[in-house]
């Protein structure tokens, strides 16, 4: 009798950790698949930027003949975005969109010396959606970083950890940038440069 009861025991015990390891293995995937399209967001949205930004360095250029630097670094900048973005490199992507917002933000700054770019309904049209798509990526850069987070820390807590690593779950970066791009813009400097 005792050996019956000792081999339901045993079985209960098997059926609670198998369930748990389903349970955890689950919540790791769905975790894993909200990191995924996290970063699917702000990848539409780096790509629809990527395909803007000509538009407006283009309207610019008819404008602005002296601000080829400036220009040409958004341009540059542009490119090194979709790299990384293409890459998946989380440390260069920030750098990247460090070096892009700067770029941007002169850009915008120098169109203020130009009256005609101004009122040209294209430029502020570029520029609006621009600036909004800015601020979009921004709020799914912060969703992506939550998601982000809560997988590393669902990886790195015991004991999911045993899951895992069994199953091969990495631990993600997150999407970090430049404290040049966090630091305050000097305008007096972009008006004079």
């Amino acid at each position: 009798m005792e050996i019956l009861s000792f081999k339901y025991l045993l079985l209960i015990a098997l059926l609670v950790v198998t369930l748990w390891a389903i349970a955890s293995y689950n919540a790791l995937v769905a975790l894993k698949h909200g990191v995924a399209k996290a970063w699917s967001n702000i990848d539409v949205l780096l790509k629809q930027r990527f395909e803007e930004l000509p538009k407006l360095v283009e309207v610019c250029r008819q404008y602005m003949r002296h601000e080829r630097e400036t220009l040409e670094r958004v341009i540059v900048a542009r490119n090194a975005v979709a790299a990384a973005s293409n890459a998946g490199n989380m440390r260069a992507l920030g750098e990247a969109e460090g070096v892009l917002r700067r770029g941007l933000g002169q850009l915008f700054a120098l169109a203020e010396n130009y009256p005609d770019l101004k009122a040209d309904e294209g430029f502020r049209n570029l520029q609006t959606r621009i600036s909004q798509l800015e601020n979009t990526i921004a709020d799914r850069r912060e969703f992506y970083n939550e998601s982000v987070n809560l997988l590393n820390v669902r990886i790195e807590s015991f004991p999911d950890t045993l899951i895992a690593r069994f199953f091969g779950f990495r631990s993600r970066g997150l999407l970090r940038f430049s404290s040049a791009e966090t630091a305050d813009v000097n305008l007096k400097a972009l008006f004079n440069g």
